[in-house]
């Protein structure tokens, strides 16, 4: 577009180099008027009928800079008959463009993060994620403006070389600074991407840290412990420790409960009793099948394990205590003996 108002400057009426600068400044900014009225207007016609909001998103955060930079583009073309000094022409509006470039890309980044990233934390109960996203924010933003600078400087025939050396060493620096931080916040992304846990779920750590996830930020996970406490751990701990997770891969959970009878009585008779509790109980699933096994003949007493499935771990306290009643007062009304650990002395006289 440019390039066509060029020969009309050559018109006698703007042989004047200032009459001609403002004359494509005048052209340029009614240009972008032009072409923002056109991005609110026709180009939202297009966006409206598509399913995602991601184009509408786009056009409300590059409308405002799509204008300066064609009014940069234009300042660009009308310095060019003022004849500046040579180390100045075009560099000054030459970055102005570079500027603006860099902020488009920055926003337009911004919408990429916001969509997708806001798409994924409906997703998921933690606050890990909710945190995460500031921070890569503001991270791109920062890597994206400092490309920008870094080639604005680069156009001014500065070398960049040793400002990246310094940047390299003070990255260096600083991570070895916060080398304990960046472990907390990358064990939470960690956990985040291997869906180790959420919130609400029941956990065992190797140190025997139990209870409900509570909240999972990104330098700590909270656990709310079953005497209603809240025990903090960073997030670098929890990356490279066993975590038994009770809720995975659902909700169901297997009891078992350890019994022993006296010598001499009849197995299946103890096995039948079991069974009819357990098969009676509501709360007790079907499949797995439940067992009672006779495992072993200890010293005392023949011992016995009843083992089941519960379908919710909510319920797995309650229905342990209750069937462990129930067993201990079935035995006890058939008449079988619940032995004790015991020894036999004998006294030698002399």
């Amino acid at each position: 577009m440019m390039l066509q108002v060029l020969p009309l400057l050559e018109q006698p009426f703007l042989q004047n180099k200032y009459a001609q600068a403002l004359t494509i400044v005048i052209i340029t900014i009614v240009a972008a008027t032009i072409f923002t009225l056109l991005l609110k207007s026709v180009v939202r016609i297009f966006t409206k009928k598509t399913k995602t909001e991601l184009d509408d998103m786009l056009v409300d955060k590059l409308k405002g800079p799509a204008w300066w930079f064609i009014l940069f583009i234009g300042l660009h073309f009308a310095i060019i008959p003022l004849n500046l000094p040579t180390e100045y022409d075009g560099n000054i509006t030459k970055s102005l463009i570079i500027l603006i470039i860099t902020v488009m890309v920055a926003r337009t980044l911004d919408v990429l993060i916001d969509f997708f990233g806001q798409r994924i934390t409906k997703r998921t109960k933690s606050s890990l994620d909710d945190e995460l996203l500031p921070i890569i924010h503001r991270t791109s933003r920062i890597l994206i403006y400092v490309m920008g600078i870094l080639v604005i400087i680069s156009s001014w025939g500065i070398e960049i070389g040793p400002m990246l050396a310094s940047l390299g060493i003070a990255g260096i620096a600083i991570g070895f600074a916060l080398k304990d931080s960046l472990a907390n916040i990358f064990g939470g992304i960690s956990l985040l991407m291997d869906k180790t846990f959420k919130k609400g779920d029941v956990i065992r750590l190797e140190n025997g840290t139990m209870g409900m996830v509570h909240d999972i930020g990104l330098r700590s996970t909270r656990i709310k412990t079953w005497d209603n406490q809240i025990v903090t751990i960073p997030n670098g701990n929890l990356s490279v420790t066993q975590i038994e997770n009770w809720k995975q891969p659902d909700l169901s959970i297997r009891i078992t409960i350890d019994f022993g009878v006296e010598y001499g009585t009849k197995i299946e008779k103890v096995r039948k009793l079991v069974m009819d509790l357990i098969k009676k109980d509501k709360d007790i699933a079907k499949d797995p099948e439940p067992r009672v096994l006779f495992t072993e003949m200890a010293d005392s007493a023949l011992l016995f394990k009843a083992r089941f499935f519960v379908e919710d771990i909510a319920i797995k306290l309650d229905t342990e205590d209750r069937m462990r009643t129930k067993i201990y007062d079935a035995l006890n009304k058939a008449k079988i003996g619940i032995p004790f650990p015991q020894r036999t002395i004998h006294l030698k006289k002399r």
